[in-house]
């Protein structure tokens, strides 16, 4: 049978999306960091747990040096940004929303008057 490019629905994953389900948590992932300081070579531990290489490698820069609690608390640094750069959009969409924009808004116009004849 021919399938059509609708019967089959790929997902599509976008870096820096919250509601995808992570398989590791930090601490885990800080563990996998600390056994491959400790001299286990890279391929054998990531066969051994189950991930990739390159996800060795992100998360070794993502989290390299870092104790557990480090981890937690860039989470909620991360988790506290989010939140004011929302309100801070909030806020200017706010502002800039209610605006009149033209030569009757009584403020600073865009448009050059008319001059009388």
């Amino acid at each position: 049978p021919i399938l059509s490019s609708t019967s089959v629905e790929s997902p599509i994953i976008r870096k820096g999306r919250s509601d995808v389900k992570k398989r590791f948590t930090e601490a885990q992932i800080i563990g996998f960091l600390r056994e491959a300081e400790a001299g286990l070579p890279v391929k054998e531990l990531c066969r051994r747990h189950g991930f990739s290489e390159a996800s060795y490698y992100l998360w070794r820069s993502k989290f390299g040096g870092m104790n557990v609690s480090d981890a937690k608390r860039l989470k909620e640094l991360g988790a506290e940004n989010g939140r004011l750069k929302k309100l801070l959009a909030e806020s200017l969409r706010g502002s800039w929303g209610s605006r009149r924009r033209g030569p009757r808004s009584g403020g600073i116009s865009f448009w050059p008057r008319a001059r009388p004849a």
